[in-house]
């Protein structure tokens, strides 16, 4: 490791500890959204449609937030995303006193903003980090996510009951107290701003240009899938659970299994796409989310649910940091801000079509709960055939060198 990657170290560990803290607005966001759009939505086909909103809002706002990193820094942009999840947990914490679904999407749209900013931490760790450390340096990162898990579904299960007789508002007051707390830890970063380019210099590639590398293009469609998969199954796994005759508890515990085996692996994941290269880590994500889905459609005991959300944090860890490592070692630091933000608009827009799709076939696409489950899983398919042959693709093709 350079001796330069001091100052990658410290961004590192800054990184970490704004994952573990804001991070765990995000479990209690995905355990809480659905169950409060169940109550608060005049038709339970919508009941997924807040976490949809928060995705949505993150495609939208990632492109526009990646600029704002390029001129004023990394620092402007996650305090801006701070600053959203407070406004989102405030409205969300309205909108149920005041049993308004409309109000409560707006919640939903700032914690979008907030997810736009936490998406790009894992760029933030590469930003100062060498070729040798950069992969290392974006797992860690993920690795903060590890105590989110375990924080954030508790705070869903202390906080249950707390508001009666209006649901859900304790964890959104949490979500507010995270952000105000986990904001002054940005002031610890120190990642200059991309120096701004001479008159005459080459800007870097046009947006056109870019997604004709083929490197760039298969790391996109391999994080979008992942990405997607593991929302498509996440967002539907709640009411799935509480609807086969579980407890909101148990459904809580499922979300922190799975979101414990989304970052665990972090700690090895960027030693082992040191060693291997980001292909075959990618490639066996896509087969645990395989595994996973087959695993959801043979069942619908407890352990079931367990070994599947398991098996899906698994699989979108080695698919979305191979995808993210594949893809920060493809662009100059003139194209980072366009290439960042191009990717996060692309994945969240395929995730936010995930999530809209996770509510109509959980809810609508059968008669029973176990209906809905069966057909959240076997719509992994196609996107499982698109990303593998993709990554087959180009694996065989010999573009990669050519690249």
């Amino acid at each position: 490791m350079s001796t330069t990657d001091n100052i990658a170290r410290r961004n590192v560990l800054v990184l970490v500890c704004a994952q573990a803290i804001l991070g765990a607005q995000m479990p209690i966001s995905f355990v809480l959204g659905g169950l409060s759009g169940q109550v608060l939505s005049p038709d339970k086909c919508l009941a997924t449609l807040p976490i949809s909103v928060i995705v949505l809002t993150t495609m939208l706002t990632a492109p526009w937030l990646s600029n704002v990193m390029q001129s004023h820094g990394r620092r402007t942009g996650f305090l801006i995303g701070a600053l959203g999840g407070t406004i989102g947990g405030i409205l969300s914490v309205a909108g149920l006193y005041l049993g308004s679904f409309a109000i409560f999407l707006l919640g939903s749209a700032g914690t979008g903003v907030y997810m736009a900013a936490q998406g790009f931490y894992r760029f933030a760790a590469a930003d100062t980090a060498s070729p040798e450390f950069r992969p290392k340096a974006i797992s860690w990162v993920m690795a903060g996510g590890l105590l989110s898990a375990v924080f954030g579904p508790q705070l869903v299960k202390l906080t249950d009951g707390l508001t009666d007789p209006v649901p859900f508002a304790g964890g959104y007051m949490i979500i507010i107290a995270l952000n105000i707390v986990g904001a002054g830890i940005f002031f610890a970063l120190k990642i200059p701003k991309p120096p701004a380019p001479e008159d005459g210099a080459a800007p870097g590639r046009t947006r056109g240009e870019l997604l004709r590398d083929p490197k760039i293009l298969v790391a996109m469609i391999c994080a979008m899938v992942s990405y997607a998969l593991m929302n498509l199954v996440m967002t539907s796994t709640p009411l799935a659970v509480v609807g086969c005759g579980f407890t909101t508890a148990h459904a809580a515990d499922i979300v922190s299994a799975h979101v414990l085996a989304m970052f665990a692996p972090s700690f090895f994941t960027g030693n082992l796409i040191a060693r291997f290269g980001s292909k075959p880590i990618i490639a066996t994500g896509l087969v645990l989310l395989a595994i996973g889905g087959l695993v959801a459609i043979n069942g619908v005991e407890l352990w079931n649910f367990y070994v599947t959300l398991i098996l899906l944090g698994l699989g979108w860890n080695f698919g979305f940091i191979g995808a993210t490592t594949m893809l920060s070692n493809a662009h100059t630091p003139e194209e980072r801000g366009r290439v960042q933000g191009m990717n996060d608009f692309a994945v969240f827009g395929m995730v936010s079509v995930a999530s809209l799709s996770s509510g109509f076939l959980m809810n609508c696409s059968g008669g029973s709960p176990v209906e809905g489950w069966t057909a959240v899983n076997i719509a992994m398919l196609p996107l499982l055939l698109l990303a593998g042959s993709t990554l087959i693709w180009f694996a065989f093709s010999g573009k990669e060198q050519r690249a």
